[in-house]
């Protein structure tokens, strides 16, 4: 077996967001039933760099992998190398920050399929980078979305991100200068920022809403507020295990006493049946992820099934 690299421009090619989706579905229910394991983000630091590095093995896909990525003041670097877990022997090398984009998209379509109150035609989002693109992407993989109200802190960004995803997803996308605009009488609000202070006032949340909260996976950082953790009637992880270390969104609720790490269930363990995720239609419920590599290794081997069929993708590798 002579692993491969694959570029940036090739995982688009090869994989789409429906894919995506239904690789994270089955990845988290088997990391619930104990088909896979995950383990959660450690950072290694020095100045001006920063070092993240998690893993995971899929042994109902007989692979397994990790990802790392490196942070610097001029960006970041993803990839993902994947293994077979017979042999032992690498696979793949994937550059991995549109892979990374795509499954961190594909939870929340994954958690608005199973812990929405109904089906989701319009949205909140907050957030206009690139993570947020992927968010709406997997709305509409899942559910008739037609409309949504998008909040960021810059005006011309909303401006120029309404427009270009109006036009990419054909759904009308309404800039809004309000963040309550994008929260009142929503069904589905998503978080998908780098603000290190919560983005909306809670107490706005519809009776039913459910909550996406996807940017910060630091304990530093928080976008939510104290009164949406308060007011939550569920809340659901990615992994309780990897949220306890960086889940910041919890941490002031924890202090003032509005939460415990006895409430949140897993979604893995929600699409396994196994745990509830919403009570009634009129919970409000919150989903936390902070990313695991599970989801990366699940959808790198996806990828890789798809692209070793085609000899135009990829070099080989000396190793």
């Amino acid at each position: 077996m002579t692993p491969r690299f694959y570029r940036e421009s090739e995982v688009s090619q090869v994989l789409d967001m429906s894919t995506a989706v239904e690789v994270v579905d089955e990845c988290l229910r088997q990391l619930a039933i104990g088909g896979a394991e995950n383990v959660p983000r450690h950072r290694s630091r020095t100045p001006g760099f920063v070092l993240h590095s998690m893993s995971a093995t899929a042994g109902y896909l007989n692979v397994a992998g990790w990802k790392q990525y490196a942070t610097t003041a001029s960006g970041a670097r993803f990839h993902v190398g994947l293994y077979d877990c017979e042999s032992g022997r690498m696979k793949a090398l994937i550059e991995a920050d549109r892979l990374g984009q795509m499954r961190t998209g594909a939870v929340t379509g994954v958690a608005a399929r199973y812990l929405a109150p109904g089906e989701i035609t319009q949205l909140g989002l907050f957030g206009t980078g690139w993570q947020a693109e992927s968010q709406l992407e997997a709305i509409q993989a899942v559910h008739p979305l037609s409309r949504a109200f998008v909040y960021s802190r810059d005006e011309s960004r909303r401006q120029s991100f309404a427009a270009r995803m109006s036009e990419e997803l054909q759904i009308e996308i309404i800039p809004v200068h309000d963040p309550r605009e994008a929260v009142e009488d929503l069904p589905l609000v998503i978080t998908a920022t780098a603000s290190k202070t919560p983005v909306f006032d809670g107490t706005l949340l519809a009776e039913g809403a459910l909550v996406c909260a996807m940017g910060s996976n630091w304990l530093q950082k928080a976008e939510l507020d104290v009164n949406a953790v308060r007011l939550a009637d569920n809340i659901v992880c990615d992994s309780i295990e990897a949220c306890k270390l960086e889940a910041g969104d919890f941490v002031a609720a924890s202090e003032k006493g509005y939460f415990d790490w006895d409430k949140p269930v897993e979604l893995g363990a929600v699409l396994a049946n196994l745990a509830v995720g919403r009570n009634n239609k009129d919970s409000v419920v919150i989903f936390k992820s902070v990313g695991l590599a599970i989801e990366d290794v699940a959808l790198a081997e996806k990828f890789y099934q798809r692209a070793v069929t085609n000899p135009g993708l990829g070099v080989s590798l000396p190793l």
